[in-house]
């Protein structure tokens, strides 16, 4: 059996770069890995999602193996002003938040919403979002 909080990433990628809300205003710009140069620096068009941290704890129920995990979606762009992130951040949690996502072996049984912080980077020019959701997938 594949690791959940995998399973669940690769939902979520899939959904983003499918729904029609989220590539209006990023394209397929989705990354695991945000493409950087050989100096670090990001190479990507701005703006885009970065799959972020998760944190995962056991949480098992009446005989099930289950696990809750919190997961980090980034938002990054260089738009003057918020306006860009929080509109990409809005489509984003309307696309996951209560999805029934299908899972190859796992089965999620809630994925919602906790929290969208948006601020600036300390470049001075980027605005970065922070989405979490949280997710109970048993396996």
């Amino acid at each position: 059996m594949a690791s959940p909080s995998y399973e669940l990433q690769g939902a979520i990628v899939t959904r983003l770069k499918a729904d029609d809300a989220v590539v209006a205003l990023v394209g397929e710009r989705v990354y695991d890995h945000v493409p950087r140069g050989s100096n670090g620096a990001v190479t990507a068009d701005f703006p885009f999602v970065g799959i972020a941290d998760s944190d995962e704890l056991q949480d098992d129920v009446q005989c099930l193996a289950g696990v809750e995990i919190a997961f980090n979606l980034d938002v990054w762009s260089r738009k003057p002003g918020f306006v860009e992130t929080r509109q990409i951040a809005h489509a984003i949690v309307s696309s996951l938040h209560n999805w029934d996502a299908p899972l190859p072996t796992n089965r999620l049984v809630t994925l919602q919403h906790r929290q969208t912080r948006v601020f600036r980077d300390p470049d001075g020019l980027t605005s970065h979002g922070v989405i979490e959701l949280v997710a109970h997938v048993t396996e």
